[in-house]
């Protein structure tokens, strides 16, 4: 097929937007819905997957309609009417999928962030509490920046003092698990729960994960006396249970599965069921609902870096922080905690450079604490040689810390404390952060 203009080609074949099609093309059979496209040569389906994709109109072999989208607008809305004696919680969004329906029409997402729209999209969660639900901004959770955490915090620190039970915040999953441990490190008291929910995939697809993350969310609020910050979202990929999870001991292990998120070295702190509502707490010295005022610390240091060791570095990339200014980074090292450093042959003597340029930017009071690329296990730096020689120039043991919490956890702790204390801190479980030992159950996907 020769290639043409996007309008010609729909127009050749009795097609329009909002149509859904079947293609074929190399590679295999494709259906979706014909949504806007940016390129005059590109036709863009929503597959039935929910995913977008695009397809060069010279390399369909054949298209053929097969209906015709409907839209998606707003359900009714429920009139808000509030009960006695049930909690008082607040919704808070920060953008993200849980709050979006997917407009087959167009492909557009349609998100609303009213309580009334929130009610009429979940209203189970009637019968759990009584709910108000505010936009904080538009935070793309992948465009996150120190900001936005200060905002989140302060935000919360409002809510709390307005004598909210609980918290719901909203965000988007790819940076969740950073996020919410950076808004861990901020808020230094939290004497309500606050749980961070998501959703990988728009509210009104039958595979989404939005409803049970958040009425389990408000579930566990509601029926629990826990206190503090933690995730809620799937414990499995079947619609049956959501783990509460860690703040500053989770990670997003899996792209797109619902049950990406997981506990590394560490355990959920309790399971909801979603159909009979009961609770399974897994841990018992968790943090209890207390009448405590808030305390929120929401600064966070620009000029914190992270540098991921790999094969064949510079000692440039470790002089860029001394050179930058900047006040502190984190090093995401090999096994145990290890950078290039030594010269075991003529073709690695540039690596005795690296060593020093760190002790160089310690000395003139720069932080630097080291983590591992691995996912599990814990950092030791008195095992080998390189190891002695990095804890020598200054270089503080991350134990057992996830790379992307000790990355918050510097940024947090240089903006709220002098470097040396900052140092000393670092080391220093605050937060759940670092455990006493490393367990050695792990995570395998199925």
């Amino acid at each position: 097929m020769f290639a043409m203009n996007l309008k010609k080609f729909l127009k050749k074949h009795k097609l329009s937007e909002g149509d859904i099609v079947e293609i074929v093309q190399e590679g295999g059979e494709f259906k979706g819905t014909i949504i806007p496209s940016k390129k005059e040569n590109l036709l863009v389906l929503k597959l039935n997957s929910g995913y977008n994709a695009g397809f060069l109109n010279e390399e369909i072999e054949s298209i053929k309609k097969t209906g015709k989208g409907k839209k998606v607008g707003k359900g009714k809305k429920e009139k808000i009417r509030k009960k006695p004696g049930l909690p008082n919680i607040a919704i808070l969004h920060t953008g993200g999928t849980i709050a979006s329906r997917a407009d087959y029409r167009t492909g557009a997402v349609i998100t609303s962030f009213d309580a009334e729209d929130l009610l009429s999209m979940f209203p189970e969660l009637n019968d759990i509490a009584n709910f108000k639900s505010d936009l904080i901004s538009q935070m793309w959770s992948d465009d996150f920046r120190f900001k936005h955490f200060e905002t989140i915090a302060k935000e919360i620190k409002k809510q709390a003092d307005k004598g909210v039970d609980g918290i719901i915040l909203s965000m988007g999953t790819d940076n969740m698990c950073p996020g919410t441990a950076a808004i861990s490190f901020a808020i230094e008291k939290c004497p309500i729960p606050i749980l961070v929910v998501g959703a990988q995939r728009s509210s009104d697809r039958g595979s989404s994960d939005a409803a049970m993350n958040l009425i389990c969310a408000a579930e566990f609020i509601a029926k629990t006396d826990f206190a503090g910050i933690a995730i809620c979202m799937h414990n499995s990929t079947e619609d049956n249970k959501c783990a509460i999870l860690p703040a500053t001991k989770t990670r997003k292990l899996h792209t797109s599965r619902r049950d990406a998120f997981k506990p590394v070295n560490d355990s959920a702190i309790a399971l909801v069921d979603y159909g009979s509502h009961s609770i399974e707490f897994l841990k018992k010295d968790y943090s209890r609902k207390s009448k405590e005022k808030m305390i929120v610390k929401p600064k966070f240091e620009e000029k914190t870096g992270f540098l991921k060791v790999h094969v064949n570095m510079f000692p440039e990339e470790f002089e860029f922080f001394s050179k930058q200014k900047y006040k502190g980074y984190i090093i995401e090292g090999t096994g145990l905690g290890h950078t290039p450093g030594h010269v075991p042959n003529k073709d690695c003597k540039i690596h005795e450079k690296i060593i020093p340029a760190i002790k160089k930017f310690i000395d003139k009071g720069g932080v630097v604490a080291m983590t591992s690329q691995c996912i599990f296990g814990r950092v030791h730096l008195h095992v080998y040689d390189k190891g002695i020689d990095l804890t020598e120039a200054g270089v503080v043991p991350g134990e057992d810390m996830l790379s992307e919490t000790a990355f918050v956890k510097l940024a947090w702790l240089l903006g709220n404390y002098k470097p040396a204390e900052a140092k000393e801190l670092m080391g220093r479980n605050l937060r759940g952060e670092i455990t006493k030992r490393t367990l050695e159950k792990e995570f395998e996907l199925e």
